[in-house]
């Protein structure tokens, strides 16, 4: 008898998404039990930012948010689970329930394990951008070689992402379709205020600044999008000082259509 049995861990995934795992249910399923992300973060043995981070990606992931932050959420107010949020962690249990399952027959030694890996359900594509946001294209216009898409990020957010026509053929691109907008926090230009002025960057979200973590060149910076959602923007400590960046204070993220990359859910 083999000493070491087959173990599995299930994560479920979209395409150009990051890898949600049991460990981001764990902590859902900890916030539902605290009501509070710095309580559940010190169950689950998390950072308070790590858990926070886990927090704006869900949400940003989804279309409804899995957990809403009361005032104050963040230096220790409280933290509601929704009912999205209760049914991704009640799907996740069922699709664990199955892989235990499907590994016990593997683990029989089944002549025909497609019967087992059957029941598992997998999203393979992994990304290491800071900011994946689930958005709804509203128009696409097609050029000679390349398309601007118009994507609705939120009631009163939308983004502009310009790719090549072939690409956003061989997508399927069309008012309605759901898509992933990925753009690396160093892509991410900040400005004071909600009014950048005249400006060739044609994405601009304005929000509230939700966390600023520095080191020793460069700082995070989080802005608070509304409606659950965020974006991650990394600048320099020396700008991020010069521009008064801080919890609370209006800023404007900048980023260029061409540096929005766009993949399907």
């Amino acid at each position: 008898m083999n000493e070491h049995p087959l173990t599995a861990a299930l994560s479920l995934q979209r395409a150009g998404a990051p890898r949600v795992g049991g460990d981001r249910i764990r902590l859902l399923e900890a916030i539902a039990r605290h009501g509070t992300i710095a309580g559940a973060a010190r169950e689950v043995g998390l950072s308070y930012k790590t858990a926070w981070d886990s927090v704006g990606t869900l949400n940003n992931l989804f279309e409804q948010p899995l957990v809403e932050a009361a005032p104050g959420g963040r230096t220790g107010g409280n933290a509601r689970v929704t009912e999205a949020g209760h049914a991704l962690i009640a799907g996740f249990d069922l699709l664990e329930a199955a892989l235990g399952k499907a590994l016990g027959v593997l683990q029989g030694g089944v002549a025909s394990p497609e019967k087992a890996l059957n029941t598992l359900w997998s999203l393979t594509m992994r990304t290491s951008n800071r900011n994946t946001l689930r958005c709804t294209v509203t128009s696409v216009t097609l050029g000679a070689v390349n398309a601007e898409v118009e994507l609705a990020l939120t009631d009163g957010h939308s983004l502009t992402a310009v790719i090549t026509e072939r690409s956003a053929t061989d997508m399927g691109l069309a008012p309605g379709v759901e898509v992933f907008a990925l753009i690396k926090a160093s892509f991410v230009m900040l400005a004071a205020g909600g009014d950048p002025g005249r400006i060739s960057a044609c994405n601009r979200l304005t929000g509230i600044v939700a966390a600023r973590t520095d080191g020793p060149v460069n700082s995070e910076i989080i802005l608070d999008l509304g409606n659950c959602k965020s974006i991650t923007a990394v600048i320099t400590h020396t700008s991020a000082d010069a521009l008064g960046l801080a919890p609370g204070v209006p800023a404007t993220a900048l980023f260029k259509a061409s540096h929005v990359i766009l993949a399907m859910p």
